[in-house]
């Protein structure tokens, strides 16, 4: 067997408990659950599977093609494309039993010109309340026939949802309410993502639909304080070799690092072909058990360079270190390269093998 020279292990205990964490929170509505962008990196098969196993049966994906996956080992749950249409047939839709979130008037309009208008059909519509990327201005709702069908959900997004102070949240609640009133009923309705679940009771409605907080992502501090989100990733890289670097000599790409004594150094296989961002070059640390050691010299596509010299452990070659563990979480490193946790999930790449424990 080939041993991987990157690993992102994935617990899956900590998967379900979060899931039920976040329905407990929101536990006057339903819990469905975000795993577009192949689960934000984590293998959506694998997540569904056990999301599916703790009792949920509503799936946000983006495409048609993230849907269609799930679809051929499922067909029974609800999954919903928050793409909408993206220029596909409507029978594909129907064929599958897929839900498109309809985005704009046009959209509507091709359901509406359809033989599936005031059918059994399933869709939904993203209402625009102030974030203004997708959705469809409330204005191009009235006077439409839209509002005679019984609508299957309607959905719209938080702008600053992890902003609990932020009355932008109201006022975007407030729209989205409004929208009630066009259409004859409304089986779903949903407006909070993950911080959004944790922010206000009044903005859950009776379906949410939680993203990153599922694989352990907070984006605030208070929210891991408060809600006791576990991590669900860990990261690894292989040792490739290890040696002794001269005083005076460079260090990776750019002479960047210039060593003032002998030092000792370990080659870890994992570079930003694997998602690890170049702003961790001189930067960012490695562990082995509970030591951090520092990064040196820039990050290369397949590797990153280590300073042990002063590890109290013997390391050898074939062992792995850590950049992602449950001290230094998914959010710690996001605020390492100043990002959010999202972009540090999907960002770990396809070579990187998945092992779920």
């Amino acid at each position: 067997m080939i041993s991987s020279n990157t690993i992102v292990k994935i617990n899956k205990k900590n998967l379900s408990y979060n899931y039920r964490l976040l329905c407990h929170i929101a536990n006057k509505s339903i819990g469905a659950a975000t795993i577009k962008a192949n689960a934000y990196g984590l293998g959506d098969i694998e997540v569904f599977k056990i999301l599916y196993k703790e009792g949920c049966n509503h799936f946000f994906l983006a495409t048609t093609e993230e849907a269609l996956t799930i679809r051929k080992i499922n067909k029974k749950v609800n999954l919903y494309v928050l793409n909408g249409l993206e220029d596909n047939n409507l029978n594909i839709f129907n064929k599958h039993d897929l839900i498109p979130i309809l985005n704009s008037k046009e959209e509507i309009d091709i359901l509406i010109q359809s033989k599936y208008f005031k059918t059994k059909f399933k869709f939904g519509i993203h209402i625009e309340t102030g974030l203004n990327r997708l959705g469809i201005c409330l204005k191009d709702l009235k006077n439409r026939l839209i509002k005679e069908v019984n609508l299957e959900i309607l959905i719209s997004h938080l702008a600053s949802p992890d902003e609990f102070k932020n009355k932008y949240n109201h006022r975007q609640n407030l729209k989205f309410m409004e929208a009630f009133k066009f259409f004859k009923s409304i089986k779903y309705k949903s407006l909070c993502s993950s911080a959004g679940i944790m922010n206000n009771n009044n903005l859950h409605h009776n379906m949410i639909r939680p993203g990153i907080s599922l694989y352990g992502g907070y984006n605030y501090i208070g929210l891991k304080k408060t809600f006791k989100i576990k991590p669900v990733i860990f990261l690894k890289g292989k040792i490739l070799q290890i040696k002794k670097i001269d005083k005076d000599e460079y260090v990776g790409y750019n002479q960047t690092y210039k060593t003032k004594k002998i030092i000792k150094v370990a080659i870890v296989g994992i570079g930003y072909a694997d998602g690890i961002s170049r702003l961790l070059s001189n930067n960012g640390k490695l562990f082995f058990k509970k030591d951090s050691y520092n990064i040196i010299g820039r990050v290369s596509m397949d590797s990153i360079t280590v300073d042990i010299s002063n590890s109290k452990y013997l390391i050898k070659t074939g062992q792995y270190m850590e950049l992602i563990n449950e001290s230094f979480t998914i959010e710690k490193m996001a605020q390492k390269n100043g990002t959010i946790s999202n972009e540090i999930l999907t960002s770990i790449s396809s070579r990187v093998k998945r092992e779920y424990c």
